[in-house]
């Protein structure tokens, strides 16, 4: 019999309390006859009887659970100091018999590869060590005002007055950029990772819908200043100048290490799985998130085809992933038609499909909106990024140019910031 379970059950036999407060389920012990043992305590413990040796010995059929000489053996081992310690071991040994069970039974099956990673994944997720005191929140913060911050806080956006109004994308929050079909997203969401990762963080980009083949050679268009419709048949269309640009233009797209993943149907659980896999490739550097798009997301139940608690599940699930790894999260998503109806065509929160959970969940919400879009004879080539919702910082709006042809985003000169938010910080 393990050691480390004899130590824990002992100490709830010591330490009542302790019963109430474990992480640990008693299907996660190994042995069968400790599992059937913290049953019983659990039980006994919610119909308001005591779980010390005394009772237990009253209550329990002790031959099942090896006599009152094995109830005290296992009062011996207690160690009601070294609990949290015993706790997170038998927590890790429950996970490693898991993933064996997972591997054995995916062989077994022929699972395909994503789903056995998937699998694993959700072992992963449990874990003990999500606790800060404010004293340690405090105390790490301590030196602020006299020490200079490290360079890496946040990824840019690659767009002057934006990083400026939100502080570049933050770890641990979620970032929705929406739009209509065809209004720039994501050229703007291809613009923000490749200069995110020249900044040194990681881009992982989860491509539902476009195919990875279209995503590089938008990437490659818009790096190079290339007309999209020249990237069909490069050899022929691209002229002289530009293809002696094209090993450069390949070689700067290359150090941003950008990853793609443009299966159809992926699953948060199977977004974070690969993601963690990446982390282990990239010790160094940070992920930040990019999916095109909400709506593509597969939600771990069907929920009986209610789309609005299937995008709420996902939109939880995206923060929950942004906290797991403290990294930012930027995620698609369309508008719905209403939005045509008005003589002000610029997008409004509830213009986002399923917004509800949406606007409560994501702590910022970007719109694009373009007049040459509406008007077709505008010679207005700017592409305005309205700031909707800003957990943190002011609201309004931010104008860029923007190529329609080359996918190219650039900061507008001189450009001053209307600021509209009530909640603006100084």
């Amino acid at each position: 019999m393990s050691i480390v379970e004899k130590t824990f059950l002992g100490s709830l036999m010591k330490a009542e309390y302790l019963i109430k407060d474990t992480v640990i389920q008693p299907e996660q012990l190994e042995s069968t006859r400790h599992k059937e043992l913290m049953r019983k305590m659990v039980e006994l413990n919610r119909a308001g009887k005591n779980i010390d040796l005394l009772h237990l010995t009253t209550f329990l059929d002790l031959e099942s659970f090896g006599g009152i000489s094995y109830l005290s053996e296992l009062l011996s081992f207690s160690d009601v100091e070294k609990f949290d310690r015993t706790e997170k071991l038998i927590l890790e040994l429950w996970k490693e018999r898991e993933k064996k069970n997972i591997l054995t039974i995916a062989a077994l099956n022929d699972w395909e590869i994503a789903k056995v990673i998937a699998e694993l994944d959700k072992i992963n997720q449990g874990k003990m060590e999500d606790h800060t005191s404010i004293q340690q929140a405090l105390a790490a913060i301590y030196e602020a005002p006299w020490e200079d911050q490290a360079a890496l806080k946040t990824a840019t956006t690659g767009i002057k007055h934006l990083d400026e109004v939100t502080g570049g994308f933050q770890d641990g929050e979620v970032t929705i950029l929406a739009a209509r079909p065809s209004m720039g997203k994501t050229d703007v969401m291809l613009h923000f990772a490749k200069m995110a990762g020249w900044a040194g963080y990681l881009p992982i980009i989860f491509s539902l819908e476009m195919p990875e083949k279209q995503i590089t050679s938008r990437l490659i268009a818009s790096t190079g200043g290339f007309n999209r419709a020249k990237m069909r048949d490069p050899k022929r269309m691209l002229n002289q100048i530009q293809k002696n640009l094209w090993c450069d233009v390949l070689g700067d797209l290359a150090e941003t290490h950008t990853q793609i993943f443009d299966g159809a149907g992926q699953s948060v659980a199977e977004m974070r799985a690969k993601t963690r896999k990446l982390m282990h490739q990239f010790p160094n550097k940070k992920p930040i998130l990019f999916i095109d798009y909400l709506t593509l997301i597969l939600p771990d139940q069907t929920y009986s085809g209610n789309s609005h608690m299937q995008v709420s599940e996902i939109s939880k699930s995206l923060k929950t992933m942004a906290k797991e790894f403290n990294c930012p999260v930027i995620c698609l998503a369309q508008l719905n038609r209403s939005v045509e109806s008005r003589a002000n065509k610029r997008p409004l929160m509830s213009d986002i499909r399923e917004s509800g959970s949406v606007e409560q969940d994501a702590d910022v919400i970007l719109f694009l909106y373009r007049e040459a879009y509406y008007e077709k004879e505008s010679q207005d080539h700017s592409l305005e990024i309205i700031i909707s919702k800003n957990r943190n910082g002011p609201v309004g709006t931010v104008a860029v140019n923007y190529n329609v042809h080359t996918g190219r985003i650039e900061d507008q000169k001189g450009q001053n910031f209307p600021l509209h938010d009530l909640k603006a910080r100084n």
